[in-house]
């Protein structure tokens, strides 16, 4: 659902917010380089943390077919950017999601929309990853769901211990995946193998 657009008072403040970081770290906010700044961040994050005003749900169901199938369907290597919720700084990463239908089958393109709806809101990985495969059990009901995410946070990188290119990898699990050895595997199996010719 939605929420109401924000009002000029609103965006104002938010522009103000933004005036008084930079004059924080030490920055003349009327330099020719900076008038335009506060609008440009407001702007930004409203992109960024567009997330919040869509429905996983409503996407997922948007394009839903029966289906026979029940093998296994991955996408991999699924491009995002999120924010940390703790100091702002942008998580990079990469996420591999899989499901096994039980009747009906997702429009494929619907999994990266939820994986974008998700990241862009302020978050933790592991939650992150707990949401797609929520979502997906919620909207699909399929035997099994599998997400992996790997990702680099800048807030480790840019500040604090200063690790440059560690990247941390979480993983939910769902249904047959969590519960059979052979079906796990193979998920993993996929996930790490070169992707080579891709088609």
């Amino acid at each position: 659902m939605r929420e109401p657009m924000p009002t000029a008072n609103e965006q104002q403040n938010f522009e103000e917010a933004v005036k008084t970081m930079i004059r924080y770290v030490g920055e003349d906010v009327n330099r020719e380089g900076l008038e335009k700044t506060p609008n440009r961040v407001l702007k930004a994050y409203e992109f960024m943390f567009g997330g919040y005003k869509e429905d996983p749900q409503t996407i997922l169901n948007s394009a839903m077919f029966a289906s026979s199938n029940d093998e296994m369907v991955l996408i991999k290597d699924i491009e995002f950017y999120s924010t940390c919720e703790h100091h702002l700084l942008p998580i990079i990463g990469r996420a591999h999601v899989a499901y096994i239908p039980n009747g009906k089958v997702v429009g494929l393109s619907k999994i990266p929309r939820v994986v974008d709806v998700f990241a862009r809101r302020m978050q933790i990985q592991e939650q992150l990853t707990e949401q797609i495969a929520d979502a997906l059990m919620e909207a699909v009901a399929p035997k099994g769901v599998a997400v992996v995410i790997q990702a680099r946070h800048m807030c480790m990188e840019m500040r604090g211990v200063q690790k440059i290119s560690s990247t941390t990898t979480s993983s939910a699990l769902r249904g047959l995946f969590k519960r059979d050895e052979k079906t796990r595997m193979e998920f993993f199996s996929l996930i790490n193998s070169s992707s080579g010719n891709r088609y």
